[in-house]
């Protein structure tokens, strides 16, 4: 199995949150990333391409795995700072 993601990654939990409320309310994943993003994915809206098993971090990964395509996660941490993950594929 192979997931394609993207992601918002920030420093700052508060920060975190406050994109999460914008997202909810309506707010482009893909605008929010290349405004606030911290990653060099932050270019091409947050997109980190397709990966499979192990390519991510753990809390990452499992985060994107329990995501339906189009929907977008509560705020996760790891060790890289706070991340907003949108699942935008998955295929076998």
């Amino acid at each position: 199995m192979e997931w394609r993601a993207s992601h918002i990654l920030v420093k700052d939990k508060a920060l975190a949150m406050e994109l999460s409320k914008r997202v909810k309310q309506g707010s482009s994943f893909e605008s929010l990333a290349r405004e606030f993003s911290t990653c060099p994915s932050k270019s091409s809206g947050g997109d980190l391409g397709w990966f499979g098993t192990g390519k991510m971090v753990a809390a990452f990964e499992s985060a994107a795995k329990r995501l339906s395509v189009g929907s977008v996660s509560d705020v996760v941490q790891t060790q890289f700072g706070y991340h907003l993950i949108k699942l935008t594929g998955r295929r076998e």
